[in-house]
Parts: C-alpha cells; structure tokens; sequence
C-alpha cells in the first residue's frame, strides 16, 4: 500500500470519508495529476509543481483543503479562507460530505490547475 492509501485509511472519521471523496474528486477532475507523500501529507501535483494538499490541521475540527498559489485565486472563488495569516495558501474548509460543495470545488480546481501550469515556480513568497 502507498502511504498516501496508509494516510488515508489512518484517519478518524468523518475525516476520512471528507478526504477519500475529495480525493476522487481531484482524481476525476485532473486525470493528469500526480498523487504523492510530502511532509506527511498527501500533496497532489500538475507536473513538478504542487497545486493543492489537505489534512486536518490540530486543533480544528475541518479537513483543510489548502490551494499553494490560492492568493491568486482569492479574487475570483473568495469561498477559500486565509487560516493563520499564510502568505500564498488559501483553502477550503470541510466539516462535512454533507456540506461540500463538488461543482463549486471542481471550478476552483480546474483554475487552480490552469493557474499552476502556467506558473514558472510553485512557491512564489
């Protein structure tokens, strides 16, 4: 088993269901993207470049689904949040299945992916 998979199936729930959907979601929707193990998280690429990871950060009760060049972003899809002052990453907060909202998600992930490849680096702050 990969220890994304290992992630994954390591979580309580309803984290575990929030992630295992989200990641179909990206899987479907960026067929492309590179799924990989990074900081003991899952990250998920466009070529070398990160565009997105999610985890549940301590002390909150939400799977953060944070976008590495969010900040351009911001603008367009303000449904993503600011957590603790990050300087370029922006992300959606999911408490729930019940409470994601896909097509919303799917929009903010196809800008995302279009925005990171046209990007010369990843981390740009």
């Amino acid at each position: 088993m990969k220890p994304v998979e290992i992630y994954f199936l390591n979580q309580k729930e309803p984290y575990q269901s929030i992630m295992l959907y989200v990641r179909s979601v990206i899987l479907k929707t960026l067929p492309n993207v590179v799924e990989r193990y990074s900081y003991k998280i899952p990250f998920y690429n466009v070529g070398k470049k990160p565009l997105l990871y999610f985890n549940v950060l301590k002390g909150t009760n939400y799977v953060d689904i944070a976008f590495v060049q969010g900040i351009l972003l911001e603008n367009d899809f303000p449904v993503r949040k600011d957590y603790n002052n990050r300087k370029q990453v922006r992300s959606i907060q999911v408490k729930s299945l019940e409470e994601f909202n896909e097509p919303e998600f799917v929009e903010v992930l196809k800008a995302a992916a279009f925005v990171i490849e046209k990007s010369k680096r990843a981390w740009f702050i």
